[in-house]
């Protein structure tokens, strides 16, 4: 496995923020991500916490807009941000829609043509981008934590509720709860992983938590003023589900919170101190 290529680095409360580019085998293609290292990360190695992105998002986001990296540094914690859907090669009809396809992998691995052959981003989230990193970059291989944020959020429960083993930590910025039930997750499930529904229940974090708990806490905010918490989010959905199932769950509604980044930025640091805890 070769090493990532730097794009660009930039110097950030004491550590660095880079931005990487490598050849993916899930993908088929390249893969953007980016990386925050703490001071400490020069010293030895660190815990490495991902973060997955949202909905028309790429690999800058995350690191632009959260704010994260001055609490990020005093914790020693690790940032890691993917692309959120390869970007070559390009599909048809992949930028028809800003829900689906080109910036909305879903982090699915997808069985229906022509996304099948590139659209691999559970694979690539819980696979290849973690040996990479571990390969390459100071980061503990026995400390993972994952979170995320709408799409990415998805993501994130989806990912800590499959492979308990691989991420000690989990927690998520106004997830889509419910795939299987709201518009967005119908229309990406559909036409990335086809009209078996129950080949979907494998990618809706819901139905997962009903069969299978994760071993810590579940930490989840929500604005209320969030304007896609009624048709497309459903956190209730998953509440139910955690409490059948016995699931540590810590969800926090906040008034008066849309679903943005004003949002991510305000709570971030206490998600960050979330992981740090079972991280370290």
């Amino acid at each position: 496995m070769g090493a990532p290529e730097i794009i660009s680095e930039h110097g950030c409360y004491g550590g660095v923020q880079r931005f990487y580019q490598h050849d993916s085998t899930e993908t088929a293609g390249p893969m953007k991500f980016s990386v925050y290292f703490p001071p400490r990360a020069r010293e030895r190695k660190v815990p490495a916490l991902y973060f997955l992105a949202g909905l028309t998002c790429t690999d800058e986001n995350f690191p632009l807009k959260s704010h994260a990296q001055q609490v990020a540094a005093a914790l020693g914690l690790m940032l890691v941000s993917p692309d959120t859907s390869p970007r070559v090669p390009r599909i048809p009809g992949d930028a028809d829609s800003w829900d689906f396809g080109y910036s909305a992998g879903f982090y699915v691995d997808a069985t229906q043509s022509p996304w099948a052959a590139h659209y691999r981003m559970y694979s690539y989230v819980t696979r290849e981008l973690p040996a990479l990193i571990e390969a390459n970059l100071p980061a503990l291989a026995a400390s993972r934590g994952i979170f995320g944020h709408s799409m990415g959020g998805h993501g994130a429960l989806v990912c800590a509720l499959r492979n308990p083993d691989r991420y000690r930590s989990v927690s998520a910025f106004a997830p889509i709860a419910a795939p299987m039930q709201c518009p967005w997750g119908q229309k990406a499930f559909g036409n990335y992983l086809g009209a078996d529904r129950e080949s979907w229940r494998a990618y809706d974090a819901t139905e997962l938590v009903a069969r299978k708990t994760f071993p810590g806490t579940i930490l989840i905010d929500q604005g209320t003023e969030d304007k896609w918490l009624a048709e497309q989010l459903l956190p209730e959905k998953f509440v139910a589900a955690a409490r059948g199932s016995g699931q540590s769950l810590n969800l926090r509604m906040q008034p008066g919170y849309d679903h943005g980044y004003y949002f991510i930025q305000t709570f971030i640091a206490e998600h960050l101190r979330h992981h740090a805890a079972q991280l370290q």
